[in-house]
């Protein structure tokens, strides 16, 4: 007999070292050699050693009141929070799968009373009262299925995939939140500058209005005039008023990324200064940085387990279960050596025929696996375009706000001199409104191409992953440690 268990343990050593299925390697991503858009003016594309952002990527921007802001998505955000939470649960899988390598061990102690009724004697009497026995049985049974093909480790590997595609969605899930805050910011404080110059901007309109009252009461200039100095004052105001909306919108919107209910967030106008540069690499690093492609290449590696785990289906089940214990009709012997019992037996289960269903489920194994592959792929051109996408803006915008500069310069002068010579009686008040309306249009524009810079910095910064890094990803070692 002992021979026999030690043959069998052999085997089943020997056989737990098969893997059935294909291998995995990761599929080839479409990565250019070189970004098509070149960086704004003054930047430079970075090699892959020096081309990560480092640390908190929004302290790039040198704001207090930003870098405040961010601390707490991490933090309060619900969205994040529901991100870890299914994290852990997936970390949570890994342990469950793992289990099942090794035994199960299970005990159902019990003390059983049996009786019987009045014996009989050969005339037909009775001999005596009814005969009562008691046993007491502590067995304990032990069941394994040996992972003689893979499946089971497979399994392991499979979650723990996917646990780490959880953890890549998390990272991915603050990146975008910490991102949606930072334009959500710049567009509050573009919107109390463009607050701060239409403030301005009444102010002036209202003291031309006095002006033209004035000329109006010494028959310098018309009533047409008048009214059309209290138009335009009027309507600075109402888009003085109507910014309202977008500013309350906006630190509602905020508040509610650090998990708060809507209230006031403080913030200054915007500065006029140039973004910051943002190290590019090459591209082939961002198939290492961004959070999503990670989590997609996790999912396709799960999809690839699952293929061997189908193909598995092909070859028996061995399962080995033992039992062991003590059992006796005394109290006082039950934990004697002679009141011991035990068996063992293995046994092997294979499907004869199954009208082509394992053949169908490989099939869909490798179709899914191949599903996946396309996300994979898919989500890396994405994340090119989006690349591509924010560099050309940048560039874009720079220029545009190069001329827009000129052109608040210039409207700045033409209005100088249109008031000049409104003062002294040689232009029109058409002249003036025109100028008036022109200066407001243009510092209004400079404000929003500022505000579109800042936020699409912002963009491509995340677009580039924020500085994540796959070599961030937890090991499935880490995965099963408690």
């Amino acid at each position: 007999m002992k021979v026999r268990m030690a043959l069998l343990v052999s085997f089943v050593a020997a056989a737990t070292g098969c893997m059935v299925g294909p291998k995995y390697s990761r599929p080839a991503a479409p990565a250019p050699a070189a970004y098509r858009e070149p960086p704004p003016e003054g930047w430079k594309e970075s090699q892959p050693d020096d081309g990560k952002i480092r640390g908190k990527w929004w302290e790039m921007f040198d704001d207090a009141g930003l870098n405040a802001l961010e601390e707490q998505v991490s933090i309060s955000n619900q969205n994040v929070l529901a991100a870890e939470a299914q994290y852990r649960a997936a970390r949570d899988a890994v342990r469950i799968a793992r289990a099942n390598l090794f035994p199960a061990i299970n005990t159902t102690p019990s003390i059983t009373n049996t009786g019987s009724g009045h014996t009989t004697t050969a005339t037909g009497g009775s001999a005596g009262g009814a005969r009562t026995s008691t046993t007491y049985s502590l067995p304990f049974e032990l069941s394994y299925q040996a992972d003689v093909w893979g499946s089971i480790r497979r399994s392991v590997h499979t979650a723990a995939d996917v646990a780490q595609a959880s953890n890549a969605q998390l990272e991915n899930a603050k990146l975008t939140y910490q991102a949606a805050l930072a334009e959500d910011y710049f567009l509050l404080r573009e919107s109390r500058s463009d607050q701060e110059l239409l403030e301005k901007t009444v102010t002036a309109y209202q003291d031309f209005v006095d002006l033209t009252n004035n000329r109006f009461k010494y028959g310098v200039a018309s009533g047409a005039d008048v009214a059309s100095a209290e138009t335009l004052l009027y309507n600075a105001k109402t888009q003085l008023i109507d910014l309202e909306i977008a500013r309350t919108q906006f630190e509602h919107a905020i508040s509610i990324l650090i998990g708060k209910p809507p209230t006031d967030i403080p913030s200054a106008p915007l500065v006029v200064k140039e973004p910051p540069q943002v190290p590019v690499a090459v591209p082939s690093a961002l198939l290492e940085r961004r959070p999503d492609i990670a989590a997609a290449e996790r999912q396709m590696a799960a999809a690839n387990e699952q293929i061997g785990i189908a193909m598995v289906a092909y070859y028996p089940a061995v399962n080995i279960s033992a039992s062991a214990g003590l059992t006796s009709n005394s109290f006082t012997q039950w934990f004697t050596w002679p009141s011991r019992f035990w068996s063992v037996g293995t046994s092997a289960a294979e499907t004869l025929f199954d009208a082509g269903k394992r053949r169908a489920q490989v099939a869909q194994a490798r179709d899914l696996y191949n599903a996946e592959i396309a996300a994979y792929r898919q989500t890396v051109l994405t994340a090119f375009q989006q690349v591509e996408d924010h560099m050309a803006a940048l560039r874009v915008l720079e220029n545009e706000a190069k001329m827009q500069a000129n052109s608040v310069a210039a409207a700045d002068k033409a209005l100088a001199i249109v008031m000049d010579q409104y003062k002294n009686g040689t232009a029109d008040y058409l002249m003036v409104i025109t100028a008036q309306a022109a200066s407001l249009a243009a510092h209004r524009a400079a404000l929003d191409l500022l505000g579109q810079r800042m936020t699409t910095d912002v963009l491509l910064i995340e677009a580039l992953g924020g500085g994540w890094d796959a070599s961030q990803l937890p090991s499935e070692k880490s995965l099963v440690a408690r």
